[in-house]
């Protein structure tokens, strides 16, 4: 990603919660370490995929209120580097079944659906995680490696026992964004067997709009590059703004098709943003039918749906320095010379 420094004054990251953070979590290692005896894979992994402003977002925050599963809350990411004892203090402040005569209720808050940048609000809010991912992954000038050296160079079994062991303390299935290995699926999907990789794909036109305005919001100019740097990141980062995020989108959404390709069917699900906002009741079903005939998830520990009936879409042209003319004929040249 771009250097802090570059970042607008709103999105700057504060340093001196950056080093308390680092230092707590330094100071919890040994004990999440003991955490993880409980490290079985007794429930399964959801991991989300696909490109940046595709409506992944919207779609986390609407799984998390459905109940169905436990998930990285704002909370949980301040102990990225102890989650395990950031999910038993989470519990403690948090769980109904540890309420003390109404002590501590402060943290309890409905999930709202918006979010600027990824970014939502509240205690349990679903959080990206990305510090977290980092510790057992080790890109460097590039988010992705290619699979043998991921495999030699990188921690995923270490990653395994503490999504794991996560997903036992809360006992629930553990969702996630995991768009940080959209160009590594074969290798995150080895160390599960339990696991249901979620493609969220969006209007290609308004994904590259969206992602847009998301480097403007960050940077203040829609120039410097905002998300993960795939690998094709040293071609597309000079290009015009338009033709660098288009072959972003179109770059990434080819290699989580690639990466599930081979995934049996009851392991992936192709969520179109579009047809969400309409349907979510049909995702959740299609969601769970998976994790009960498939997953081994009991049927009686999954309620009838009762979320939201439908989503306004946010596919409405707003851009000035560019139309959707321009971003529908970008589209189309890069579709070309990929054919």
């Amino acid at each position: 990603m771009a250097a802090p420094e570059n970042r607008t004054e709103k999105y700057a990251r504060v340093s001196a919660l950056e080093e308390l953070l680092y230092e707590l979590n330094g100071n919890l290692e040994s004990a999440n370490k003991r955490y993880l005896n409980d490290s079985d894979e007794r429930f399964s992994k959801i991991f989300l995929m696909g490109p940046h402003r595709s409506g992944s977002t919207l779609f986390i925050q609407w799984l998390a209120q459905t109940g169905l599963v436990a998930y990285p809350t704002n909370m949980l990411s301040r102990f990225f580097g102890a989650p395990l004892v950031g999910a038993k203090i989470q519990q403690l402040l948090t769980d109904p079944r540890y309420n003390f005569r109404n002590e501590i209720l402060d943290f309890n808050s409905d999930i709202e659906f918006g979010s600027d940048n990824g970014k939502t609000k509240g205690a349990l809010a679903p959080n990206e995680f990305w510090y977290f991912w980092r510790r057992f992954l080790p890109f460097d000038e590039l988010d992705y490696m290619p699979g043998r050296e991921l495999q030699a160079k990188g921690n995923l079994k270490g990653l395994r026992d503490e999504l794991n062991a996560l997903a036992n303390i809360f006992e629930k299935p553990f969702a996630m964004k995991a768009m940080i290995m959209n160009q590594n699926i074969a290798e995150l999907a080895e160390q599960f067997d339990k696991s249901l990789f979620i493609w969220v794909r969006r209007d290609p036109i308004f994904n590259i709009q969206s992602a847009l305005e998301a480097r403007k919001r960050q940077y203040g100019d829609i120039n410097t590059w905002y998300s993960f740097k795939i690998k094709e990141y040293p071609h597309l980062k000079g290009l015009d703004p338009l033709e660098s995020v288009a072959g972003q989108i179109a770059a990434i959404n080819h290699s989580v098709e690639q990466g599930i390709k081979s995934l049996p069917g009851h392991k992936k699900l192709v969520v179109q943003y579009e047809d969400f906002c309409q349907r979510p009741r049909h995702y959740y079903e299609e969601i769970t039918r998976r994790l009960i005939e498939h997953e081994g998830l009991s049927a009686e520990k999954v309620d009838a749906y009762s979320g939201e009936a439908s989503f306004s879409s946010t596919n409405r042209w707003r851009m000035k320095e560019y139309s959707q003319g321009d971003a529908e004929r970008a589209f189309e040249a890069l579709a070309k010379s990929k054919g």
